[in-house]
């Protein structure tokens, strides 16, 4: 049987078959560890020698253990295998307006050690100093250093340009997206760091280990400080042509705030976007005031919801309007088997998810995905970033066995 190799191509040396069968191996003995030979044979369509071989190989590299045998049964007992998951770190950072957030996971996606903070920064520099001393701190809480991490993954309210090089949309972040500030984090985090949008951050974690795990399309929606998506077609991520795929804050849904005021072509929709503007949580509560309230926070709405106030119940309303019509044009173009809601603001099912469906019911002629809240909560921006920092630090780890 011939087998291809991960670009594609026919895996024609021993070299590159040796590769994709310890790579399978390993995966393998990741996810059903402790396993024997005779499983792994099993699992994987290998032969026994081949993973004898496979096994040693990555014994011999440290990724792999033995850890004693199969008992129970007639005849000898089978050695047992797993991975070593100290072989490799993951480091996530979650950068929000207010909060940041951090967690350490080795090899076998244990969490080894959670931390949050206040952002106490108000300019870039300040801030990518928190950020690297974050990524001192943290490890050093289990006894690692940074330079024990494998890879770091930086979760951030904006969109990341590989191109070229730089941050944007990030208007919730002091100064982020100008120039130098991704060589600036480098110099804190090293080469083998990487920068995601927070939004497909969560998204990643909701495939992980929330609601999305048996969706092969859907899509996560999170309502807060800011309004972003993020989309999973035939269960792969999808960023677009330029990493911006998702960026709802800029549909132009909206184009009227509290009493009738026109927010199209102001500073803060050209910034934030009309969605954004007129649909987040600063939106909601300029809504109520609009409806008579004297608020400060979206929780004081929802709360003043809950107990039927008039008002908050119609600020309520105009949010569930808004976010109707965002999902209308959503599930138009998308078609999402299932709508994941997450952020503060999207949380509040309870008195948000019904208005929401009913305008739903008016916009659409088809009958809508079922629409949930989030199960991952107020950590799948970390979440997703382990996920993804493990992804990149398990190739990383097996790439030292491959040079």
């Amino acid at each position: 049987m011939r087998r291809t190799s991960p670009d594609g191509g026919v895996a024609n040396t021993t070299a590159v078959v040796r590769i994709m069968n310890e790579r399978a191996v390993y995966e393998q003995t990741r996810q059903l560890g402790p396993v024997s030979a005779s499983q792994l044979v099993a699992a994987t369509g290998l032969s026994k020698p081949t993973i004898g071989l496979a096994l040693g190989g990555l014994e011999r590299a440290g990724l792999v253990r033995h850890v004693g045998h199969r008992v129970g049964q007639v005849g000898r007992a089978p050695r047992l295998y797993e991975i070593r998951p100290e072989a490799g770190w993951a480091l996530a950072i979650d950068v929000g307006a207010s909060w940041i957030r951090a967690a350490v996971a080795d090899l076998s996606g244990r969490v080894a050690v959670r931390h949050e903070e206040r952002v106490k920064a108000r300019t870039a520099a300040t801030l990518i100093r928190q950020v690297g001393e974050l990524a001192q701190s943290v490890p050093a809480r289990i006894g690692l250093t940074f330079d024990d991490i494998t890879h770091t993954v930086l979760g951030i309210p904006g969109v990341y340009e590989p191109e070229s090089g730089r941050i944007s949309a990030a208007p919730n972040l002091p100064g982020l997206d100008r120039p130098g500030s991704v060589e600036a984090l480098r110099g804190k985090l090293g080469e083998r760091f990487s920068i995601d949008n927070d939004v497909n951050l969560a998204t990643v974690a909701e495939q992980a280990y929330g609601l999305g795990t048996s969706v092969r399309n859907f899509v996560f929606v999170s309502v807060g400080t800011g309004i972003g998506m993020g989309v999973v077609i035939d269960g792969r991520l999808y960023r677009g042509s330029h990493g911006r795929a998702g960026e709802i804050s800029f549909l132009p849904v909206g184009d009227e705030g509290p009493e009738g005021a026109q927010v199209r072509g102001s500073a803060d929709t050209r910034q934030h976007g009309i969605l954004e503007t007129v649909a987040s949580a600063q939106g909601i509560v300029a809504i109520a005031r609009g409806c008579g309230m004297s608020v400060d926070s979206v929780e004081q709405v929802f709360d003043a919801a809950r107990a039927g106030d008039d008002a908050a119940l119609r600020a309520v309303g105009t949010e569930a309007d808004h976010l109707a019509r965002a999902l209308a044009a959503i599930i138009a173009v998308l078609d999402p088997g299932l709508i994941v809601l997450g952020g503060g603001v999207g949380s509040n099912v309870d008195v948000l998810l019904e208005p929401t469906q009913a305008r739903l019911g008016e916009l659409l002629a088809l009958a809508p995905p079922p629409i949930q809240v989030s199960a991952v909560g107020r950590e799948s921006v970390v979440l997703g970033g382990l996920a993804s920092g493990l992804d990149a630090a398990r190739d990383i780890v097996l790439a030292q066995i491959e040079a």
